[in-house]
This record gives C-alpha cells, structure tokens and sequence, in this order.
C-alpha cells in the first residue's frame, strides 16, 4: 500500500495572508487524517510564509493525541533545508521522518534535489545526528541523479523523487510524461539495489498517480499543492477520496 502524506503548508499560507486563525491548521489536519491521509507533512520555512515555528507543536500533539485512539499510525513528516535552523526543529520535536530538500534563496517551491557526492559534506553530519534520535531520513533527488548509493552510506533511509517535470510533461502529454517515466523508474531501481526505498512529491495528482503509482519499491506520496486547490472547487472529502482510489492498485 502507498501512503499518503498530504502537506498542509497551503492552509497555513491562506491562514497567513489575513491573519489570525482562519483556517485552522489543526482542525484541517484532523480532517485530513479522519479522511484517510496516512500523515502529515509540514515544511518549516525560515521566512514563515506558510508554516510558523509555533504551528509545529500544535501539529505534532494533533498526531500524537490522533495516534493514541487510531488503529494505524499517522506519521508526521517535517521536511526542510540542510541547516542548523531545521536540525534544531527536528531535534526538538522529533518526527517520524526528516525530509532533507535544497532549498535556494528566493524560490517558490523545491525545484531541485541534492547531488553525490557534492551535497555529502553538508547532509551527512546533519544526517548522522538525526539518525541518532531513531528518525527515518529521506534525501530528495531527481529522476536520474548520480551515485545514488551514497545516499544510503551516509545514513539514509529513503529518498524522495522531485516529480515536478513528470508532472509538468503529463500536464502537456500523458504520452510525453510515459516517456520520462521511464527515468523515474531506472532510478528508483538503483535505490533499491542500494538499499534505500522510495517516496515520491511535488505536484503528483489523483490523475498522473495512475501511471507514477506503479514506479517500483514507490511506499509514500507527499502531496499538498494540487490536492487542497482541488478541494477547494471540489471539497476536500471528495478529492481525498479521488487521491486515495488514485493509489490503489486496483483502480
């Protein structure tokens, strides 16, 4: 079964962009959860454009306390940048899985993975303290990167796949996004020969998830931006259950 971690970062942005506590964070992470999501993913900027730092207790007591009543376990994911700043969020509040993503000054959205072995100096001591305090951590790479083997030789568990130009090229062409596929695929096969298993983000959605949901050793999605803009025409009932059949195997 693939799981779905659904970011919630797009609910703190329009919560943001008025002020106060409209919408809740809390309340539509409980409906998220109650809706099938398997998690939930935040990414703590250091700008706070979505995300603050004070939303993050307030997130990891909603999955605690959700955990202490649920017959399956929802994980949280906290993903951000290499760097002292984000070490000490996780370190504090210690989530299920760390996601590890380059961030560059200025940019909208992760646009871009880690490299090996020139990102090695600086992801494997954050990595190894991470590993210390019994955290799964995912490096997020794109389709094709090389010498993927050095990712699991410095302490990682997982990758995740930056699905932004598959995406991009179903949005042109099912036929087209087929084709670069296949890239996707050769490289989740080296990972696990390496040993590393899979997880996937960035503008996947109920309708390119047919063909991607397929890609080899694939155990979680992380999906916020393409899912909550659709909840907002369709409901979000409605679209987590269209995201949820999208990953079944047998839809």
């Amino acid at each position: 079964m693939i799981h779905l971690s659904v970011n919630i970062n797009k609910i703190a942005t329009l919560r943001n962009s008025r002020g106060g506590n409209i919408p809740d964070l809390v309340q539509y992470g409980k409906m998220i959860l109650d809706l099938g999501a398997n998690g939930l993913t935040i990414h703590p900027r250091s700008d706070e454009r979505h995300i603050t730092r004070t939303d993050i207790p307030a997130v990891k007591k909603l999955l605690s306390d959700y955990n202490k009543t649920s017959a399956d376990t929802r994980e949280f994911n906290i993903e951000g940048e290499p760097s002292a700043r984000f070490l000490d969020i996780v370190l504090e509040y210690l989530p299920d899985q760390v996601t590890l993503v380059p961030v560059s000054p200025g940019e909208i959205t992760s646009d871009h993975g880690f490299r090996f072995p020139e990102d090695v100096k600086i992801l494997e001591p954050l990595v190894d303290k991470i590993k210390q305090k019994k955290m799964r951590v995912s490096l997020f790479v794109e389709a094709g990167v090389k010498n993927i083997s050095i990712a699991r030789d410095i302490g990682a568990d997982r990758i995740e796949l930056y699905t932004g130009p598959f995406a991009e090229a179903f949005d042109h062409s099912p036929q087209q996004a087929e084709a670069l596929y296949q890239k996707y695929v050769q490289t989740a096969q080296e990972a696990i020969g390496a040993g590393l298993a899979i997880n996937a983000g960035h503008d996947l959605d109920h309708e390119n998830l047919r063909i991607f949901r397929n890609l080899p050793g694939l155990e979680e999605v992380s999906i916020g931006h393409r899912l909550l803009s659709l909840a907002m025409a369709e409901g979000l009932s409605s679209v987590m259950n269209r995201y949820l059949t999208a990953l079944a195997p047998d839809s």
